[in-house]
Parts: C-alpha cells; structure tokens; sequence
C-alpha cells in the first residue's frame, strides 16, 4: 500500500500526538525494531522529527560528527540518502539536528517531506517520530504518510487527539482515512465511575468509535518495567530485548503483526512466534541485535544485504 504522496517502494508510518506524556516515541522507536524483527529482509529507517535526541541515544553504533550530517542537512539536499544511518537492532536512523526551528521555517509547503522521501525511495518501512505539536513538521509527516498513529492514554489525550482529526479533514487528501488510534499506557484496573464502573480504557475505546475514529485492537499496558528502559539509563532500551515476558513485549509484537498486515508489508512475517510463546524473541529478537559494523551511511550500499 502505498499513497500518492510516498510512491516509492516501501510505506510510511507517522505517530503523532499533540501531548506529551502518551509513549509516542516509545511507540514509534519499538514498532521499528519489532518490523526489522518479523521481517529480517524489510529495510526500517526512523525519522525523528524533533531535537530531542532519543532516537540518537537509542540507535546510534557510534558517535556521528558534522560531516556525517543530520535531518537538517537531508532536508537542505532533498533526500535522506546520504544522512541515513545503521543503528542498533539493524534499523538506520537519520540524526537530529541541533534544533528543529530552521526546518520549521523550509516546511511552510506540507508536501516538502513526501517530495524528500520519494527522492530518498527507501526500500521499505519509514518511521516519522513527530514533535508534541500540529505545526509544519507534523503537517509535512500527515501528508507524507500511508498510516498515522495517535497514541491516546486518557481522556485528556484523547480530546487533543480530536485536534488532529480535525485537522486532518482540513488537510483534506484522504489523509483522515488514514489515521488509526493506538490506546497506549493503558491499566486494565482504572474504573470509571467507582468499583463498579466500566474500565477507563473502554470508556476510552467506546469514546473512540462515537467520534467515528478507527483503532488498532490491540492496546499497549502501562509497565513500570517499561518505563524503566526509556529513564533508567542514558541509552533507551528496547522492549524486544529488555522486556521479556511482559505483557506490553506481546501486545507490541501484536500491534506490529496489525500495522504491516494493514499496510501489506506481512506476506513474508515469521508467523511461528504467534504459536510459541516459549521462541518469541529469544530467537527472532537475536538475529536483529547484531548489526553489521562494515558501514555506516547512505541507502544504496545496504540493498544487497537486505536481500540476502
């Protein structure tokens, strides 16, 4: 599946959220590594679309200088080929800038990003980590994208997230079509409305389909064993790899099972580890953690080991 805004060979993913706080970024960094772990042969490169630096901190193999350039530099050249980095679990990152505000400034026009990556044409799934924000960044990453997740965690969240549809009906493009609602932080045991009451994540899912929204059906629990690996030390860690046998460990290989198979990218999953609980990723984890160290750049030089 690929859209107008994005004909190149592969698909485009956005999460977004206009709030902080929701597991945005632990979402859109996990469904990168869970992707290159289902699918070994499938080309994954993250794009975060802030100053941050937490995609660096996560997936940088070593230290990168001017020369190596960043989001800025593939911006001002109109591809991310020479920018695109290999990172940590087989997945290429492209760096941060420094600071987000010039690029603000050089995306007035919200099909700048799609334009940037139809002349990037990576090969298979992008990643858009956007800023907590609607402004022409996150604009440009709508436009650029097959599918938007909104990651919503309370009610709060929720009614900044009908911001976004809002704006995406504006946008116009079918980009509202789109859009998939992700629950993320969520605890089975808040009720609405006293003991008795309905669990605040139905009220939210209920919410959800009244407002005519579409979601995946599968929501991603609050882990204090989770949360852990993105505070605890100065290099994220990654759920696959750091989280066995949490529930949030399944549900993040479940959500990425829905999102390739939406976007057609699934015919060639490595099913199995939906069977056997005793595999998952002890063995389809291990065979990603290993990234090759013989490079360190642009797209083209990576084809042929993708498609071995």
């Amino acid at each position: 599946m690929a859209s107008p805004s994005a004909p190149h060979h592969g698909a485009v993913i956005t999460v977004s959220s206009n709030k902080g706080g929701v597991g945005k970024t632990t979402l859109a960094t996990n469904l990168a590594i869970y992707s290159r772990a289902l699918r070994e042969d499938l080309p994954v490169l993250i794009v975060g679309l802030d100053d941050q630096g937490t995609i660096d901190r996560m997936f940088s193999l070593q230290e990168y200088g001017p020369e190596d350039g960043n989001l800025k530099h593939g911006w001002a050249e109109r591809s991310l080929t020479r920018v695109a980095q290999l990172g940590q679990y087989g997945v290429h990152f492209v760096p941060s800038p420094p600071d987000v505000a010039l690029l603000k400034a050089r995306a007035s026009d919200p099909k700048t990003l799609s334009r940037i990556l139809r002349e990037t044409a990576w090969p298979g799934l992008v990643i858009l980590d956007t800023k907590s924000d609607l402004e022409a960044l996150t604009v440009n990453a709508y436009h650029a994208a097959d599918r938007i997740l909104i990651p919503i965690a309370d009610w709060s969240s929720l009614e900044e997230a009908e911001k976004i549809f809002r704006l995406l009906k504006a946008e116009g493009g079918g980009l509202v079509d789109r859009a998939r609602v992700v629950f993320t932080l969520v605890d089975r045991r808040s009720r609405v409305g006293g003991a008795s009451g309905t669990t605040l994540y139905q009220r939210l899912r209920d919410e959800a389909s009244l407002r005519g929204w579409s979601y995946h059906k599968t929501p991603i629990s609050r882990s204090p064993r989770v949360e852990a690996l993105n505070s605890g030390e100065q290099k994220p860690l990654s759920v696959l790899h750091h989280a066995k046998g949490t529930a949030v460990h399944t549900q993040l290989r479940e959500l990425t099972l829905e999102v390739l198979g939406e976007l057609g990218m699934s015919d060639r999953l490595d099913l199995r580890c939906r069977d056997d609980e005793e595999e998952t990723a002890e063995q389809w984890g291990r065979a990603v953690s290993r990234p090759s160290r013989e490079t360190s750049g642009g797209v083209g030089r990576w084809i042929a080991p993708w498609r071995r």
